[in-house]
């Protein structure tokens, strides 16, 4: 059975699923004693639906969808035996991580349209940077500074730390452009990466052209690996939102899309908390005289922490540790 029939076959008990796991959430207690049987039985039947795409169909969205669907119906069930602490807990442990590399191919598809702008800005303007600034003519006051050698960034440190509330409010507006841009169906995310990677593009290659990209990396080391990486993920949930109103599949258009905001969703937790991170980054460590091989183990240690936690976490954990919405998840194959 190909994932199209197998969606077809399964589609109105999903549905209906979804309408008795609302309607637990609201009240569970005034359900009749009917429905509570059958919302247990689709539950049931649900968590072997998941089961089956997981070794059937790996990577298809409906994998995905099936996911998203048993743990709202796990949460709805099972939510008096959770504690706001357990509940926590899987999520940063469990839900997030997961969900980081269920929908990881997003995630890339964001980072392709922001770097390879980049590319071609910096190839035009190491050979130019006139030409490199009529791509983007609001650059030439930071391509001035450039030319005349100095390191703007260096007045951060004047602003007694006033100016890594700024970089974070930039960092956290950049991506929520990404993140929103996707209920354009993805023009607007689009946009946002590539802009922001052709002004990256364009200022690192006119420093090059200039002899100051050594002075620029110096900046821009400590803190770029996480800041570029939050941007990715933001534009990548935004992708998702996309591909839900663009490809909903056999789901309708508004169950694809709630499906993909709640993932989007979770996703959020990781962007605002490294965002955090690499915006005192920023703001403190970046613009400091400190030696390069400490902005260096700076970037090391935030950008591999933050990929060893979304990469590995919650791989082994297993079903019966927890009893929260994120167990169903467990379910993955290690």
């Amino acid at each position: 059975m190909v994932a199209e029939d197998f969606i077809t076959a399964k589609r109105t008990t999903w549905e209906r699923l979804t309408q008795l796991i609302r309607a637990a959430q609201s009240n569970i207690v005034g359900l009749e004693a009917s429905d509570l049987q059958e919302l247990g039985r689709l539950y049931r039947q649900a968590t072997s639906d998941l089961a089956q795409a997981r070794r059937d169909y790996p990577g298809h969205p409906v994998a995905i969808y099936l996911n998203d669907l048993v743990a709202q119906g796990h949460s709805a069930i099972y939510r008096e035996r959770s504690t706001a602490v357990s509940k926590l807990k899987d999520y940063f442990l469990v839900l997030l991580p997961r969900t980081f590399r269920e929908t990881l191919p997003y995630t890339l598809a964001a980072f392709l349209v922001f770097v390879i702008p980049a590319i071609v800005g910096w190839v035009i303007a190491a050979r130019d940077p006139n030409q490199g600034l009529a791509l983007i003519p609001e650059l030439a006051p930071a391509v001035e500074n450039i030319r005349s050698g100095r390191e703007w960034w260096r007045d951060i440190n004047d602003e007694n730390g006033g100016t890594a509330a700024i970089i974070l409010t930039n960092n956290i507006s950049v991506s929520f452009r990404a993140f929103i841009g996707g209920l354009s169906v993805g023009i607007f995310t689009i946009y946002i990466l590539y802009f922001n990677g052709l002004m990256l593009g364009v200022l690192s290659g006119a420093a090059q052209n200039m002899g100051f990209a050594d002075n620029l990396w110096t900046f821009v080391i400590a803190h770029g690996v996480v800041e570029l990486s939050i941007i990715f993920l933001a534009g990548g949930a935004g992708f998702q939102l996309a591909w839900a109103i663009l490809r909903p599949g056999l789901l309708s258009r508004r169950t694809a899309l709630l499906a993909a905001s709640r993932r989007a969703f979770i996703l959020s937790g990781a962007i605002i908390m490294f965002l955090i991170l690499a915006g005192l980054i920023e703001g403190f460590i970046s613009p400091s005289y400190l030696p390069l091989w400490v902005k260096i183990a700076v970037a090391l240690i935030s950008g591999g922490g933050m990929y060893g936690y979304l990469f590995l976490a919650g791989r082994h954990v297993t079903s019966s540790q927890s009893s929260d919405d994120s167990s169903i998840i467990r379910i993955e194959k290690a």
